[in-house]
């Protein structure tokens, strides 16, 4: 690898590098499998093994390269074909015994296998129907280029904005533009993150930190996961561009040890980096120095709040602290840090390259830019999008998502996490935002979005995710600590038949509390399921409350399945299956199930082909 000593060098490298690219795609075929960890968990280290064996077999000559994950997890593993410099052809849902027809037809006689094809890739991925309503930027490079590849993110343009920052602009040039685009934390504060940097380099300190959070704790949300996996540089970049801004000589990239191939390809990213360098002593020929390295958290939910990961980071334990100080004046091991979301920082080459102007061109008055979120739940188009702030949930759901699969019906749409709100039919007009999402009851979050049908109960939606914010609260503050478990202690009893409208009055009370009095952001933020669902789906918690009766049939000590004998055609398959032996009857006679036997496990109403088994 050449070492750049001076930021002259970098321009005709990406150039080279450029024309060594066009080249070599004239001149061969490129194939390309999507090997993030979704694509990974689906299979596709077996179907590039077989893709392999099938060119050397037939002798055929291809470049074989790896790329991150392009959002369309529903369809891994994804595998691009293209030959020459025509349009890349997506093959998705690929199995190991799909590989030779696809050889056979598409390389050996030039005929795409279109009942296979998702799409066609020209320059991006706007040919694809699941990216029509999205603007890709930030994920640009997710699924095209080669993660482990520094040469190729160069040759996309990568670490031209760091040359621009660090010879055409001061450090106060480079906050000024920050600020001007409205770049607001992608983590879910949306705090403005040029008056973060301003606010660290104005503090008195004579050492300065950067640190990135990629501490997605949130289930349901990979986008973060998927940004580290397939395009590392970019955020190493951007962390570059901010240590120049504020002053800062060492960086820190804190990403959970449940993400081992974030941690690698960052690993590997960090180290090309240094071998260019990019990182280390007078970058670029500049007099600045720089160094960042990767803390591999241990799962604790409760570090992604940004002072317990601060305290991670020291090796203390990962728990709040009170804000009486911000941590741009006091923040690792005492100074002035800026602390920012992966995403966030990933933002920052494009806004220096293009401009804070083209940056604030797309979203809202008050929330600008794009947005990367993860589909997840009851929706077709399970996997990650990247919209521009201001699209409305139902753009979102349905033309990006595919809708509700099956026969359910769009319920509710959490956003915002397992301390986000959920989102009832009747707002699907909502437009994404960071003030509309606090208005509604919920939050962006760090960008996870749930949706639920209609099979869905609210109140054990609720009861889950105080469930989970109860095992992730550190204990440090009473309020989060004895207030969850106390709601948590409510929900089940509503549950399970044996509340009260004095506990709905009580728990709606708790919920409040907990989120004034609680220390940090999880404390705060941990009732808004309770209270969203209390606001848009109360007489759901009546129902349980009051007829001892869950509508969707969900929570066992309040339902009954039992048999239709005008339906049951007397197969035995539920009896067969059940675990308790508590179906009987006569082999083409109706069927019926013993109540004291019964555990409601639902095994009867899965198995039954013939929509028999009810539930009342």
């Amino acid at each position: 690898m050449p070492e750049l000593k001076s930021v002259e060098e970098l321009e005709p490298l990406r150039d080279h590098l450029q024309r060594d690219l066009k080249v070599s795609a004239k001149s061969s075929t490129r194939i390309t499998v999507g090997m993030g960890t979704c694509g990974i968990s689906a299979g596709a280290r077996e179907v590039m093994r077989v893709i392999r064996e099938e060119l050397r077999e037939r002798d055929i000559e291809a470049r074989m390269s790896t790329v991150g994950c392009m959002g369309m997890c529903s369809r891994e593993p994804l595998v691009d074909i293209q030959q020459g410099d025509g349009p890349r052809v997506a093959y998705g849902n690929v199995k190991p015994d799909m590989v030779p027809r696809i050889i056979e037809e598409h390389l050996m006689n030039g005929q795409v296998v279109d009942d296979w094809v998702v799409g066609r890739v020209t320059t991006r991925c706007e040919d694809i129907p699941f990216y029509d309503k999205q603007q890709r930027q930030v994920m640009r490079n997710c699924g095209m280029i080669d993660p482990e590849s520094i040469e190729e993110y160069i040759a996309s343009g990568g670490y031209q904005a760091l040359a621009k920052a660090l010879t055409t602009m001061t450090p106060r040039e480079i906050i000024s533009e920050i600020k001007a685009s409205g770049l607001r934390g992608r983590g879910g504060a949306g705090f403005p993150t040029g008056r973060k940097w301003e606010s660290t380099l104005e503090a008195e300190g004579d050492v300065r930190y950067v640190v990135a959070n990629g501490d997605e704790g949130d289930p349901g949300a990979f986008m973060n996961r998927s940004l580290m996996e397939g395009d590392p540089h970019a955020i190493i970049e951007g962390m570059i561009i901010g240590a120049y801004a504020i002053g800062a000589n060492e960086g820190f990239i804190y990403v959970r040890d449940e993400y081992p191939l974030a941690v690698k390809n960052l690993s590997l990213a960090l180290e090309q980096a240094r071998e260019y360098g990019l990182l280390g002593e007078n970058i670029l020929g500049v007099p600045f120095d720089l160094d960042i390295r990767i803390v591999r958290g241990a799962g604790a939910f409760v570090c992604g709040e940004s002072s317990a990961l601060m305290q991670s980071i020291e090796g203390k334990v990962g728990e709040p602290r009170p804000k009486h100080y911000h941590a741009t004046e006091r923040g690792l091991w005492d100074q002035p840090t800026a602390l920012n979301n992966v995403e966030t920082w990933a933002n920052v080459p494009l806004i220096i390259n293009n401009g804070a102007e083209w940056f604030a061109s797309s979203g809202t008055e008050d929330s600008k830019g794009t947005k990367t979120f993860c589909l997840a739940g009851q929706i077709t188009n399970t996997g990650y999008v990247e919209v521009p702030m201001g699209i409305t949930l139902r753009e979102i759901v349905y033309d990006i998502g595919g809708g509700v699969p099956g026969d359910g019906a769009f319920k509710a749409i959490q956003t915002g996490g397992p301390s986000g709100g959920c989102i009832p039919a009747d707002k699907l007009d909502l437009a994404v935002d960071y003030d509309s999402l606090l208005e509604a009851g919920s939050m962006m979050g760090s960008g996870g979005m749930i949706v639920m049908d209609n099979h869905t109960c609210m109140v054990d939606v609720a009861r889950y995710f105080v469930d989970f914010l109860k095992d992730e609260s550190c204990g440090k503050c009473s309020p989060c600590r004895e207030g969850i478990r106390r709601m948590l202690k409510i929900l089940t009893r509503i549950t399970e038949g044996d509340a009260d409208m004095a506990d709905l009055d009580l728990l709606e009370e708790l919920a409040k509390t907990v989120q004034n009095a609680s220390l940090c952001g999880l404390g705060k933020s941990a009732p808004n399921p309770v209270l969203s669902t209390l606001r848009y789906f109360r007489d759901e918690y009546e129902a349980h409350i009051k007829d001892k009766t869950c509508p969707a049939g969900v929570c066992r000590a309040l339902i009954e399945y039992y048999i239709h004998p005008e339906a049951c055609t007397g197969c035995g398959l539920c009896s067969r299956d059940c675990p308790q032996d508590a179906i009987s009857g006569e082999r083409k006679e109706p069927h019926a199930i013993d109540q004291e036997l019964c555990i409601k496990c639902g095994i009867c109403h899965d198995v039954c082909r013939f929509d028999a088994v009810g539930v009342r």
